[in-house]
């Protein structure tokens, strides 16, 4: 029997990692992460895993970010009861990220639910809620770096540092197949090297196969020490200052946040920026920073975040909402970074509509996400069933990104060579796999075969590539991952068409788009 690599997420999108390893002897998950999107997209949570949870022998973790973790606890619900391997930090961090994301889904379901109560439309349920997630940190197994662990039945693997985030790890997989074994290696989201708050990446050389994360596959990014990410992070809050209203900076919880909190405040206290208050508005942000504290080493880079006189703690909702009532400068910092949920979106909601506010994104802003509609210049977004104006300046400052850029990704994958069968580009935008397809082809990194992973879609791994089985039908359309779909456009339609209104002469000429649209609709 030949070994076989299916790819149930992160192919054709960035978000959603999901692949199962089958061999002769065993069935091992690596990732079962959330998908984060279009709303087409994002329904893929809801739906049924396309395999047996319950014949799962193994899960292989390698960061805690939720496009990689954040369908752990529905994997459990659906049957799995085996081990999921990781680093410590990772399960750390799994333990205060994983139960937010279910809270996160009982609420945003109740809300949903009352709007659907008001329209008749059915009601839905939670993905899985917070005693979920804490009941799945049961099975969470810590393995330590560099080291080989028995995974299943002939099945063994060990994690390399990715520099990516706290716990953060490539995963090596050796299997055993008739006498002879085989390597994979599969990158997780490859750090971008040279920071102070994370070692460089690392992992072996001479691999079987590679699967490789392509998010800044297209781009290029200059090299900024620290020093040069201090000063343009200060010349965005000097601007924003002059603007006259406060800073919301969408940020991820994990790992960004601590490292642009830490930034924010020795600005302010260096009087490099004009002080304000720092509220943390994220009650995952403030958690998983206690476990950043926990692990912090030697060089201890986060030590700021224990005390500070402009750092301000927001991890109850009343204390969130009263933000609103604070006046004067002041700097707001909620997860999550994409827009997509969490308490950021209530603080856009707000201030989106105000000229003097500025927004400033921070990280990677995948496609149908609302950072990426605010980033790509919409002059109207929906936020929670309402249409809200933008006119706030929105701003992007693209370098706390914990990923590698197209160069790092390339002298990552040649420091992991000779590969001697194939590489598979995963959690990646079109544009950043075709981007990284060419340049690990020019650098003959696996002698050009290189494949771009398709969703739902299994490989039969041989010695000196990788063969397509017959693919099953998948759940979406080809390149549907990674376009906004109808919701979106439906959003954007409503925002013409409001402007297009009131822009109009006068009450006649309103009467006549209405009537104009209507007489389409009708045919």
């Amino acid at each position: 029997m030949s070994v076989g690599l299916s790819f149930f997420g992160a192919a054709g999108c960035v978000t959603g990692s999901c692949m199962l390893l089958q061999t002769p002897t065993a069935k091992v998950l690596i990732e079962c992460g959330l998908f984060q999107g279009p709303k087409t997209l994002k329904a893929l949570n809801y739906g049924d895993f396309p395999f047996d949870a319950a014949e799962l022998d193994a899960v292989l973790l390698t960061h805690a970010h939720v496009d990689h973790s954040g369908l752990l606890p529905k994997l459990m619900l659906a049957g799995f009861d085996k081990r999921i391997y990781a680093t410590r930090g990772t399960r750390d961090l799994c333990g205060v990220l994983l139960p937010d994301a279910g809270a996160i889904q009982e609420m945003e379901v109740e809300a949903l639910n009352m709007r659907n109560r008001r329209h008749g439309k059915p009601e839905v349920t939670p993905i899985y809620t917070a005693r979920d997630a804490e009941a799945c940190a049961e099975l969470f197994e810590p393995v330590a770096l560099e080291t080989w662990e028995d995974v299943a039945a002939g099945v063994r693997a060990r994690w390399w540092n990715a520099g990516h985030i706290l716990g953060s790890a490539s995963i090596e997989v050796e299997v055993a197949n008739g006498g002879q074994t085989q390597t994979i290696l599969f990158s997780g989201d490859i750090g971008p090297g040279g920071r102070s708050f994370s070692e460089d990446p690392t992992g072996p050389g001479g691999v079987d196969h590679l699967v490789i994360e392509s998010t800044y596959g297209d781009r290029e990014r200059p090299p900024v020490g620290d020093d040069e990410r201090k000063r343009l992070l200060a010349e965005q809050i000097v601007a924003a200052h002059v603007a006259g209203g406060p800073l919301l900076i969408p940020a991820f919880a994990v790992e960004r946040t601590q490292e642009l909190i830490v930034d924010l405040i020795e600005l302010m206290e260096t009087a490099r920026a004009p002080p304000a208050p720092i509220f943390l508005d994220s009650p995952l942000a403030i958690r998983a920073s206690d476990v950043f504290l926990r692990h912090d080493g030697e060089n201890a880079p986060f030590e700021r975040l224990r005390e500070s006189r402009w750092l301000k703690f927001t991890e109850e909702t009343r204390e969130s909402r009263a933000i609103e009532r604070v006046q004067g400068w002041h700097v707001i910092v909620a997860a999550s970074g994409m827009c997509d949920a969490g308490r950021v979106r209530h603080h856009l909601k707000r201030l989106l509509w105000r000229p003097e506010a500025t927004v400033l994104l921070t990280g990677f802003q995948a496609v149908g996400t609302l950072g990426r509609l605010l980033q790509d210049g919409r002059r109207a977004v929906r936020i929670q069933g309402d249409d809200v104006k933008v006119a706030a300046r929105v701003q992007s400052l693209d370098i706390y990104s914990g990923h590698a850029d197209a160069s790092g990704l390339v002298s990552w994958a040649q420091a992991r060579g000779p590969v001697r069968g194939a590489v598979f580009m995963t959690h990646g935008e079109p544009e950043g796999v075709e981007g990284l397809e060419r340049r690990l082809k020019a650098a003959g990194v696996a002698g050009g075969r290189v494949l771009a992973a398709e969703l739902d879609q299994t490989y039969r791994l041989e010695p000196q590539g990788a063969a397509p089985e017959a693919r099953r039908k998948p759940r979406l359309r080809t390149g549907a991952a990674a376009k906004l779909d109808w919701h979106n456009a439906r959003s954007e339609f409503l925002a013409q068409l409001h402007e297009k209104l009131d822009a109009a002469s006068d009450d006649a000429a309103r009467e006549a788009i209405i009537a104009d649209l209507a007489q389409r609709l009708r045919r």
